[in-house]
């Protein structure tokens, strides 16, 4: 009974092995626009986990943070609530540190502040999304040029030779010429996808940044105890 069970284990590895290769073989086909279509996949890979640890960080908000600021600006114990800003390593943080520094100074002085730290923490956010946005628009298209330069190598064959094509060649010629399209096109949508995932998440970010603004020029405006 043990010796039926590993048989199939064993056929099971061997069969997934066969698939493996059998997509790694038709892969292999598409020619070598396959090279630059595989590097701009780990590219996206890499700018999207690169971009998604960095936001889920700075997404991280303690729920009693403004509480805390609140707490202490009324109190008049500014320092404690720099203190608790400045050891708080995300964008909202830097951005109330920022109006803590202000305090004395005009409200408008202390929104604009405020507002140019938010701009600068956009701007970290946002880097390299763009490289993103470029793959998905380019991958298509090399996908897309591995098939013309494909099929005008195939028509030239047929043209050379017509005796040498039949139906079933040129069905095999044009299937290996559409591999670059799929691949192509399946790295967009995937980068797209991911591209979608970080944006929600800034926007997400960016949400908080403004309610806690508004929070603290608020809290500004309470009578100190």
């Amino acid at each position: 009974m043990f010796d039926f069970f590993l048989q199939m284990d064993t056929t099971k590895v061997a069969e997934k092995v066969e698939g493996f290769r059998s997509v790694g073989g038709t892969l292999v086909q598409g020619g070598w626009l396959m090279v630059p279509l595989a590097l701009l996949f780990v590219i996206a890979v890499f700018f999207f986990f690169e971009r998604y640890l960095l936001l889920q960080k700075f997404g991280k908000i303690d729920e009693n943070f403004m509480s805390i600021i609140r707490d202490n600006v009324v109190s008049g114990n500014v320092t404690a609530a720099r203190s608790l800003a400045k050891n708080t390593q995300n964008p909202v943080a830097r951005m109330i540190d920022k109006g803590l520094q202000r305090i004395g100074k005009p409200i408008e002085a202390i929104e604009k502040s405020m507002e140019n730290v938010g701009v600068l923490e956009m701007y970290k956010m946002e880097k390299n999304l763009n490289i993103l946005n470029i793959i998905v628009r380019i991958a298509p298209l090399f996908g897309f040029l591995g098939t013309i330069v494909g099929m005008l190598s195939l028509f030239d064959g047929i043209a050379k030779s017509p005796e040498g094509f039949g139906i079933n060649s040129m069905a095999n010629g044009i299937y290996v010429k559409m591999i670059t399209s799929a691949t192509g096109l399946i790295i967009g949508i995937i980068t797209y996808l991911g591209y979608s995932v970080l944006q929600t998440k800034i926007r997400k970010i960016e949400n908080k940044m403004e309610a806690a603004s508004a929070e603290f020029i608020d809290i500004l405006q309470e009578p100190t105890r």
